[in-house]
């Protein structure tokens, strides 16, 4: 299965944990299937899907995969994306126009995802989008950049490494400028039984308490 590189708290690719593994691990494993988690750049989950290298992948990245032979699952996790900026700055971002006059930085793939926001900024070479999402962190508090698109979770977790490399952390406002979607972020699997599998294997995981021990166990740690 296809997973985006680099993505803490959601994949840890040198111990094959995080909140996205080991809730898929697990969810599969009810129904007796093994995950074998295989890493790529954010912007080529679903090129590896499409490509064949996979049997599913954690996103479609915007691109609809059922013409694809993709069958989407029930979504395990939801990325929860606001706008970040220094809280000194005292920018108001109410509408894409607002982004214009700055530099943005983004995780790879965003302007796919929010076009209505990112696209208008991509055509005059206002974004930039990272992979590296610690890159971005230090980016804004060192000035470099005006604007860090981010889920909050992966913000705070890579504001706390960036704090331990020495780099002052200054206090940030986080803007939302959409409405966090599960369907955004549904896994896509090229076997409808293994699909359906895996649902009923989350669906138990949710019942039992087990897939908030894996949050909390992540969050906290």
């Amino acid at each position: 299965m296809a997973f985006g590189e680099k993505i803490p708290p959601f994949s840890f690719p040198a111990t094959n944990s995080g909140i996205e593994i080991e809730t898929y691990r697990e969810a599969l494993a009810l129904k007796g299937h093994r995950l074998i988690p295989m890493y790529f750049p954010f912007v080529r989950v679903p090129l590896a899907f499409k490509a064949g290298r996979v049997d599913a992948a954690m996103t479609d990245l915007g691109e609809d995969l059922r013409a694809e032979g993709g069958h989407y699952g029930d979504s395990a996790v939801l990325y929860d994306n606001v706008l970040f900026t220094l809280k000194e700055r005292g920018l108001s971002l109410q509408s894409p126009a607002d982004l214009l006059p700055l530099r943005v930085v983004s995780f790879q793939g965003a302007a796919k995802r929010y076009p209505e926001w990112l696209g208008p900024l991509e055509k005059v070479g206002g974004l930039s989008e990272v992979n590296d999402q610690a890159t971005q962190v230090r980016l804004l508090m060192v000035g470099r950049v005006d604007v860090v698109l981010s889920d909050r979770l992966i913000f705070q977790y890579f504001t706390q490494e960036v704090r331990k490399q020495g780099i002052k952390i200054l206090p940030v406002t986080a803007h939302r400028f959409t409405v966090a979607r599960p369907e955004d972020y549904r896994p896509v699997f090229r076997d409808a039984q293994i699909r359906d599998d895996f649902n009923a294997g989350l669906k138990q995981l949710r019942a039992s308490g087990r897939l908030a021990q894996i949050y909390k166990q992540y969050i906290e740690d």
